[in-house]
């Protein structure tokens, strides 16, 4: 248990980087995920190594390829004559290596036990009260002291930046949505309801459009998922949700038909309601928002094929735009201490999106390899059937559109939970057992 508590507040205190102290590069919670490393690996050597499970040899894999896609990137880069700022080449050489720990022996540590359902709901609950503190704060406007928990209209809390504090939002209420879709007691599930709730709150708080990206995609996924589980019920007599998914199904040509002439209405309202809650309002400011992504994704892809689509190796490789570095922002009288890259002669700006991120820094194999991670994650869980883990997976995919997440240890707790949930210690007879003693189109057992 001790354990248990060591990791999960270091994950969420690694997320509060207002917490560190001056000159130091590490924080509380970075301080606790290296103690919880070193006890860890410890007790490991004591037993002469983990069992080799199928969840941890992916990650040795993927691990292992990514790393050598790296250094062939920086090979790569360093044969082109490419130019790199040293503190961030060897910021994210320490990010991916505490991440590639932190994941390995997560799941070890998950795995073990059999005690994964109770470690999810800790660190559910944990970050719903950080969530939930951070909010209190905002709103008593306690950044008027030692923290400054906004950003203009923006809540951040005691992060460094509002997007920060979306994605640790979006990933708990994520994972609260699987322990709700997976509860078979009322009192369970509503306490992961109101887990939901906060995170949702707190979200839509950080004006995040990312955020809302999620929150879509999340609820589009959530729901296909479901109505396939329930189509696919093997129970006889068809239970009334299974017939209701199939008279859904079925009517669903017939409304789209009728609903074909006001197509055109109905875009136009959703446009409003969704430029209504869009950052800015969705006028000039988030049109400009748009163009400079499209402009710095553009820019990386052309870095990406330049280098022959084999990486440029770790660190940023964009040069700042040109919008960014005139027209900044000025911080006088807004919030203190926002990350904000310098203008320098060696590139120090990154794509905002996981996907090209990776192809610029790892190439054409680096992203092979995530995408292998992943999918093999995608299948697991839809073999499984588990709704919630697709939906988690395809929120995170939604959120990396617009951010470079691949270095955040919550993001690889939540992709290790993944891996525990689909590819599990339990052998085939014991989990066609489960599936006897729960027939399919029920509601997940979870046993793990």
């Amino acid at each position: 248990m001790l354990l248990d508590l060591m990791l999960i507040i270091g994950l969420l205190l690694s997320t509060t980087s207002q917490l560190r102290v001056a000159a130091i590069p590490i924080g509380p919670g970075e301080a606790l995920l290296l103690l919880w490393l070193a006890i860890t690996a410890t007790r490991e050597m004591a037993r002469l190594g983990p069992p080799l499970t199928h969840a941890l040899s992916r990650l040795l894999i993927f691990w292992s390829a990514f790393a050598a896609a790296l250094c062939l990137g920086a090979m790569t880069g360093y044969a082109m004559g490419d130019m790199h700022d040293p503190r961030w080449f060897y910021h994210d050489i320490a990010a991916y290596g505490l991440a590639a720990l932190i994941s390995c022996f997560g799941v070890i540590h998950l795995e073990a036990s059999g005690r994964l359902r109770p470690r999810i709901w800790l660190f559910v609950g944990l970050g719903t009260g950080l969530l939930a503190l951070q909010a209190v704060l905002g709103w008593f406007d306690a950044g008027g002291g030692q923290f400054a928990t906004w950003e203009w209209d923006r809540l951040r809390g005691l992060t460094e930046n509002a997007n920060q504090l979306a994605l640790t939002s979006a990933i708990i209420g994520l994972l609260a949505l699987h322990l709700a879709d997976t509860a078979r007691q009322p009192l369970p599930r509503l306490a992961a309801g109101l887990c939901i709730v906060v995170a949702v709150v707190v979200g839509r708080l950080t004006k995040s459009d990312a955020f809302l990206l999620v929150i879509a995609v999340s609820g589009v996924v959530y729901v296909l998922m479901k109505l396939r589980t329930w189509m696919l019920a093997e129970v006889n007599p068809l239970p009334l949700r299974s017939a209701a998914a199939w008279a859904l199904a079925l009517s669903l040509p017939f409304a789209v038909a009728l609903a074909a002439p006001f197509g055109s209405s109905l875009a136009q309202q959703a446009e409003a309601v969704a430029a209504h809650a869009m950052r800015g309002g969705g006028e000039r400011e988030t049109r400009e928002t748009a163009n400079l992504r499209i402009a710095i994704w553009s820019e990386a892809m052309r870095r990406g094929l330049e280098a022959l689509a084999l990486g440029l190796g770790p660190g940023p490789h964009l040069k700042i735009p040109d919008e960014i570095a005139i027209g900044r922002r000025s911080t006088s009288g807004g919030p203190q201490d926002v990350p904000q890259p310098e203008v320098r002669l060696a590139p120090n700006f990154e794509a905002h999106n996981t996907v090209l991120d990776v192809f610029v820094q790892g190439g054409l194999p680096a992203l092979l390899g995530l995408g292998w991670l992943i999918g093999g994650i995608l299948v697991g869980a839809w073999r499984g059937r588990l709704d919630a883990v697709t939906t988690l997976v395809c929120g995170l995919a939604a959120y990396s559109l617009f951010h470079f997440i691949l270095r955040q240890p919550v993001v690889w707790f939540a992709l290790v939970f993944c891996l525990a949930a689909t590819a599990g210690p339990f052998p085939a007879d014991a989990r066609q057992r489960t599936g006897a003693a729960f027939p399919t189109g029920d509601r997940e057992p979870c046993a793990y």
